[in-house]
């Protein structure tokens, strides 16, 4: 219910509202039903959300509000923007001195309130109050048709133009009825508002009471509008059909692939579905074929690292690996490395799982695991091939690493991922699955961690100074910055308050030398062979991403939110 349930339930046991013993059994049911320790009270009848805020009122000073008393003025609406009033469940009540109070449900949402008074360009206060009073009052006081109903009618009017065009459009279970387009415009809804908003993912997460609907925009996930409970079974029926799964099968996992057209954009839409304790989680990776146009400078290489990588893919034997996170974009920097050396002159070979992108002038072979086509079965068939260049999707056990070494050292050259968190460490995995160090010595030409970082919004892109508490904070010395202009994004309309838009990598590129060579033939950790890649000129994620930030590509917090647990 708040930003800090741990801390509110301890004022309640210390005001005797809640005995040790209700805290401990909410605490311990946490894990089980995935809420919060106090929604769970709330829900099972223990505890009352005005007993809550009665708490968070007293214990901290703040005002609570009645809002069903409260007239507000056109004077105090006219301070706070609609979308931005709604997009943070907050209801401006009275002016102050210096700026204004806001009702919220969690006062001590701080973030919150940090960009409010960053947005809005005044001190903001926060008040209590409970949540639907402030849906009442959003309600009355912005009176605007829903997003929902607002996005479905344009879609009616042929505003919206989304059309799927891949046969599994079908319905497999009979045919559609008037009754199922309402659904069939809503899901277009969510994929086209995915589309408007430049979303890699879109979440669909059956809850006890809701279903909440949420999209992975930059790298970070935000919830929106979502569609009433009741609806949850049809919405996730219609993908399931659009997908070509199964509707009646509910309790195992499935995948799918939808194929769509957006104002004239082909995107295919890889969708997976698990089953949970609430109904069916779905989630649909939006795949942009714009992508594959992408270069190495638009996937974020400083020159320096664009000269290194290019001879790296000037090289006619060999493996090089990217590593990183999920989500971190090794897979569009695979395929970015691919169209610059797809020539006719040579003859390129994937084997992906799945296949995410169709090149054109490139075989891609799909893994099967249902009929035992492994990676390791496919890398053998392909070598029959006589490729030039094999791209594998990941390296995951040791058949197919020892099988892709095998390759690179008989004139292939060979591009793979790795999950790892730098790219000494790369070493470590390859030998710690099984290859012999002479093998991972003498086939391996690099290894590139990356990450990805949000860059800083042009439409409100602005200098600013850190202060000397912030760079301790961030463990920059003032020194590093001293003679350089930092830039942060102040928020607004085009990136949706958020600062950024858009997002490019940064690189920690490994190139193995016959010094490095030698060490991994002798097998020493991967902490000898990081410091001795560093003091050869190996650059950092950490040092990569701060010249970005110098550059006034991204800000100095994005670096360090993304690098955070990486070493320096």
């Amino acid at each position: 219910m708040t930003s800090n349930d741990g801390y509110v339930l301890e004022v309640l046991q210390r005001r005797g509202t809640v005995s040790p013993e209700q805290a401990a059994h909410a605490r311990a049911s946490v894990s089980d039903n995935g809420v919060s320790a106090l929604d769970y009270m709330i829900q099972d009848g223990h505890l009352a959300e005005s007993d809550v805020l009665d708490a968070i009122a007293r214990e901290f000073g703040l005002l609570k509000v009645e809002m069903a008393g409260v007239e507000i003025g056109a004077d105090v609406r006219g301070m706070v923007p609609a979308d931005v009033a709604r997009r943070y469940r907050v209801m401006p009540v009275a002016k102050t001195e210096t700026g204004l109070v806001v009702a919220m449900n969690d006062p001590l949402d701080f973030d919150a309130l940090d960009t409010l008074r960053h947005v809005l360009k005044c001190h903001v206060d926060g008040a209590v109050a409970p949540r639907v009073d402030i849906k009442a009052a959003l309600d009355r006081y912005y009176p605007v048709e829903s997003d929902v109903e607002a996005m479905i009618n344009q879609i009616a009017d042929g505003t919206v133009d989304v059309a799927v065009t891949g046969a599994s459009d079908q319905v497999q279970d009979g045919e559609s009825t008037e009754t199922d387009a309402p659904i069939i415009k809503l899901v277009h809804l969510i994929i086209f508002e995915a589309f408007r908003n430049r979303a890699s993912d879109i979440h669909l997460e059956p809850m006890e009471k809701r279903f909440r609907v949420r999209y992975r925009i930059d790298g970070v996930l935000h919830e929106v509008d979502s569609p009433p409970k009741r609806l949850q079974p049809a919405i996730v029926s219609r993908v399931k059909i659009m997908a070509a799964m199964k509707i009646a099968e509910k309790r195992t996992p499935q995948d799918g692939r939808i194929q769509v057209n957006i104002q004239g954009r082909e995107l295919d839409l890889r969708v997976s579905t698990v089953p949970s304790s609430h109904g069916e989680s779905v989630v649909m990776r939006i795949l942009d074929k714009q992508n594959l146009a992408l270069g190495l400078p638009q996937l974020g290489f400083f020159a320096d690292d664009q000269q290194i990588f290019d001879r790296l893919l000037g090289m006619s034997d060999g493996i090089i690996l990217v590593t990183g996170p999920t989500g971190s974009g090794k897979t569009t920097t695979l395929y970015a490395c691919l169209g610059t050396i797809n020539r006719p002159d040579r003859k390129i070979i994937t084997v992906e799982d799945p296949v995410e992108y169709q090149i054109s002038g490139i075989n891609q072979v799909q893994v099967r695991a249902d009929i035992e086509f492994t990676f390791s079965r496919a890398l053998r068939a392909i070598l029959r091939q006589a490729p030039n260049i094999i791209m594998i999707g990941e390296i995951r056990d040791k058949e197919t690493a020892t099988i892709a070494t095998e390759a690179s050292l008989t004139g292939h050259l060979v591009f793979s991922t790795l999950h790892t968190n730098d790219a000494p460490s790369a070493i470590t995995r390859l030998l710690d699955i099984g290859v012999k160090p002479f093998l991972v010595a003498s086939s391996l030409r690099a290894v590139m961690a990356q990450r990805l970082v949000r860059n800083i919004c042009e439409g409100c892109k602005e200098e600013y100074q850190p202060t000397d508490q912030e760079l301790r904070s961030l463990g920059v010395a003032a020194e590093q910055v001293r003679q350089v202009q930092l830039f942060r994004g102040r928020g607004c309309k085009r990136c949706s308050l958020t600062g950024y838009k858009g997002r490019k990598g940064i690189f920690e590129i490994f190139v193995l030398t016959d010094e490095i060579q030698r060490m991994i033939f002798e097998t020493v950790s991967a902490t000898d062979l990081r410091v001795r890649a560093r003091e050869l000129g190996m650059r950092t994620l950490r040092e990569d991403g701060l010249r970005k930030a110098m550059a006034g590509v991204t800000t100095l917090e994005e670096v360090f939110r993304v690098t955070m647990g990486d070493a320096n």
